[in-house]
């Protein structure tokens, strides 16, 4: 709640930020104003952290934060690939579509369906930091079965919601595209594509959540691998033949993002599936006590 409420508070601020720098910048200001929420935002997590309020997990800066420091980089190394890959490949489409015949209008239309599932992803993301929490927590806890439990359940939640969203977004697709544009050419074109933009957020309802819980268990580098082969070895070739060599446009180019989205979950799920959760609690375990042991060794 801690978290939420500093973003809030830099939302009120932001808002008016970004208004009077918009219309004075443009484009340029419309950066600043996000550079500035973004270190903000960093900056009262890092005060908050230090200034006493985190007394059980926060003692002061020591040398053993340093302890086994090339294995935690290769580990956030491994999540930042893993989730670049998979966000880049919907920016490459955004790239392939100014590519196009009558490309203005593609991208106009390609830009207003990302923005759209940028936002509604916000909830999916919110539950990819709860499931992974969880189930780091009760791996760490020797709770097998509630690791898994929770993996379920939290898609099961996040699927409800996002065919929600679908929903409203599939009953509205004449209109809300005018919260972006007027032009009723950029706006059929989007009405176009809200097929496409309904199946990519009710495949969000899963997808995210399998990702938390690969995070959670620390399967970054093999889904690092995975998404290099769904995403751009066979989802980025099928869309590009597709749009250009059938002639599909834009939505030849979604169809094989989703096709990559749509092989990814599946792989996911398999790995959860097959997952042996028991030796995940006792390699959760081993590493917990050799931090332990190279702690009591600094010490």
């Amino acid at each position: 709640m801690t978290l939420a409420w500093m973003s809030f508070g830099v939302l009120v601020i932001h808002v008016p930020l970004s208004w009077f720098c918009v219309t004075r910048w443009g484009l340029v200001g419309a950066a600043v104003s996000l550079n500035f929420s973004w270190v903000l935002i960093v900056i009262l997590q890092y005060a908050y952290i230090v200034c006493g309020s985190c007394k059980d997990s926060w003692s002061g800066f020591s040398w053993l934060a340093f302890t086994e420091l090339p294995d935690f980089l290769c580990l956030s190394l491994s999540s930042a690939v893993m989730l670049c890959l998979e966000y880049w490949s919907f920016m490459i489409l955004i790239v392939f579509a100014g590519v196009l015949k009558n490309a203005e209008v593609k991208v106009d239309a390609a830009s207003i369906c990302m923005n759209v599932e940028g936002w509604i992803f916000m909830v999916p993301l919110g539950y990819i930091a709860a499931v992974s929490v969880r189930v780091s927590n009760e791996l760490g806890a020797g709770n097998a079965a509630a690791a898994k439990f929770s993996v379920w359940v939290t898609a099961s939640i996040s699927l409800v919601t996002q065919t929600a969203f679908a929903i409203l977004i599939w009953t509205t697709r004449n209109d809300f595209s005018k919260l972006f544009t007027d032009d009723k050419v950029v706006m059929k074109e989007v009405s176009n594509l809200v097929m496409y933009l309904c199946i990519s957020i009710i495949l969000c309802g899963i997808q995210p959540v399998l990702t938390g819980m690969a995070v959670g268990v620390g399967w970054q580098a093999q889904i690092a691998y995975v998404n290099i082969a769904t995403y751009y070895l066979i989802g980025m070739p099928i869309g590009i033949c597709l749009a250009f060599r059938l002639d599909r446009g834009l939505e030849g180019l979604w169809v094989g993002a989703q096709i990559g989205m749509g092989l990814q979950t599946i792989v996911l799920l398999i790995m959860c599936w097959r997952a042996d959760w028991d030796k995940e609690v006792q390699l959760s375990k081993d590493r917990v006590s050799g931090d332990i042991g190279l702690g009591e060794e600094q010490k």
